[in-house]
């Protein structure tokens, strides 16, 4: 190396370049993922209800019917349904009394309120899981439901459960004046 000194240089050179490279890339900025992308199978996994209302309501446009937005007291029965299929490792504890639809409905107030729920398990996304309900007859009546103008969305983590991710959608009109 002695002998060649501008070998020796474009080498430091190089090797100065290509650290600087690693260190800008490790500081910048990282290219975050789609909310509608993000792997919900951890514990702090929560469904974007805002991305997920955006994304329903386009396919219901696209279906002649009116979009849908986010009720955080749907939301929260929502919840109720996922964490207890979640607990139970099952989706059939949407089927436990107390937690039919129609009970949930009635806790909120709303016992007349019509509403549809869509339960499932496995999708690790909002896309697979959208994408699955879309393409299953029953729970792609549920999205395309005439008279829902709200919804409430939510997923729960049960590391231990064969499916790992419960999903809960209500869809509902609107709530009947008082």
């Amino acid at each position: 190396m002695a002998d060649n000194p501008i070998g020796y240089r474009s080498l430091t050179l190089a090797a100065a370049g290509a650290l600087a490279l690693a260190a800008a890339a490790c500081t910048g900025d990282r290219i975050q993922t789609p909310s509608f992308y993000q792997d919900l199978a951890r514990v702090d996994g929560q469904v974007d209800a805002a991305t997920a209302a955006q994304m329903i309501s386009q396919y219901r446009i696209n279906n002649g019917l009116a979009p849908v937005t986010p009720d955080p007291r749907l939301s929260a029965i929502a919840a109720s349904q996922a964490d207890a299929m979640a607990a139970a490792g099952s989706v059939k504890a949407s089927l436990e009394p107390g937690q039919q639809l129609a009970t949930r409905m009635t806790s909120i107030g709303e016992p007349k309120t019509a509403a549809s729920e869509n339960v499932s398990a496995g999708y690790r996304t909002f896309a697979e899981a959208f994408s699955g309900w879309r393409e299953s007859p029953k729970h792609n009546e549920v999205l395309l439901s005439k008279d829902a103008t709200r919804l409430g969305i939510a997923t729960a983590y049960a590391p231990n459960a064969k499916h790992k991710v419960f999903w809960s959608l209500v869809m509902a009109a609107p709530k009947p004046a008082q």
